[in-house]
């Protein structure tokens, strides 16, 4: 039998059960993953609680009861057809897919083989869990306005809400890679943000963006979207671009249903890249959605064989405590959230 924690109902308190099942047998491509942690992100917080519901039925992954979660580590259970690279006792890392399939918060997981890696030896399964969801959507927000490994050095590059998960990861990958980062930062997140490399860090207030220079290369918005505006006067006149992570897409059509939702989305959209567009003509605009990128999985295996890239740990719940896990994430307090099954 496996063991899932299934989201019962959408509540602003989620509603959790542990429930059992018989246990999923790995298919084709697939492999049985025995989950030693998973984590608890806040889209999940959010998904609990009935956000994106709208979009997220196009993929069968709205309905409730539902099992949430898309991180995951642990070790190989079995393996179907076709699978070669992993072998039953392996410890592995990786992602679930959004989707009707259901998410990682469960005991045991039915994996396609290419959505996960080896753990490097001597890394923790636990540190492992809370990194594949952030690293592939911060990697897909540095994508979008064209920044990698060869054009990265000497960018000036301004983080919003570089205190956060996907803030740090930037920051550790954009330092690493030679940018000069400027972060904007959450209560007492400064030295935080300083300690992994940038070179000027702001605590977040009424003037801080303003105060900042208006010669930017590229800026990453994780932290608020009602920043977005602002931070794109902050940009200069041969910037890349701008990618934002806190976009109001999915909100958009919970709020407005199909037709208003897609008009506000647009007018959302289109007012922003217009101001990025009379500062810098040439720049990028980017609104981005977590998908699955085998690039993207690639390169955090390698960051985490070279112990490049981490995130701090905040609490730890067994599933039967899965409710304080998720309100640290809802409350937006330090550290990442762990359930282990």
């Amino acid at each position: 039998m496996q063991r899932e924690l299934v989201c019962t109902q959408p509540a602003t308190s989620p509603r959790l059960e542990v429930r059992t099942r018989p246990l999923t047998r790995p298919g084709a491509g697939r492999v049985l993953v025995r989950v030693q942690a998973t984590s608890v992100n806040p889209i999940d917080a959010k998904r609990a609680a009935g956000y994106g519901r709208r979009l997220l039925r196009l993929k069968g992954a709205a309905t409730f009861p539902l099992v949430l979660g898309n991180d995951l580590a642990g070790t190989v259970e079995a393996v179907g057809t076709g699978v070669s690279e992993f072998v039953p006792g392996q410890r592995v890392f990786g992602l679930v897919i959004t989707g009707s399939a259901g998410g990682a918060h469960a005991s045991h997981v039915a994996v396609p083989h290419e959505q996960l890696r080896a753990a490097p030896a001597g890394v923790d399964l636990e540190t492992l869990a809370v990194l594949p969801y952030s690293f592939t959507t911060m990697w897909l927000a540095l994508r979008s306005v064209g920044l990698a490994a060869g054009n990265a050095a000497g960018v000036r590059v301004l983080i919003n809400g570089a205190s956060g998960a996907l803030g740090q990861l930037a920051l550790q990958m954009l330092c690493g890679w030679g940018s000069h980062v400027t972060a904007i930062c959450g209560p007492g997140g400064r030295e935080k943000c300083l300690a992994l490399g940038a070179q000027l860090a702001v605590a977040r207030g009424a003037a801080s963006i303003a105060a900042l220079p208006a010669d930017f290369d590229v800026v990453l918005n994780f932290g608020a979207w009602d920043d977005e505006i602002e931070l794109a006067s902050r940009l200069g006149p041969d910037a890349l671009g701008q990618a934002t992570t806190v976009h109001p897409l999915l909100g958009n059509f919970d709020r407005l249903g199909w037709v208003r939702g897609a008009l506000a989305s647009r007018r959302d959209r289109s007012r922003v890249h217009s101001a990025i567009a009379r500062r810098a003509p040439r720049a990028r605009y980017g609104w981005t959605l977590f998908k699955f990128e085998r690039e993207a999985l690639d390169l955090l295996h390698d960051r985490v064989c070279d112990r490049t890239c981490s995130l701090p740990l905040g609490i730890s719940a067994p599933f039967a405590g899965a409710e304080a896990a998720f309100a640290h994430v809802a409350s937006g307090r330090s550290g990442r959230a762990l359930l282990l099954p």
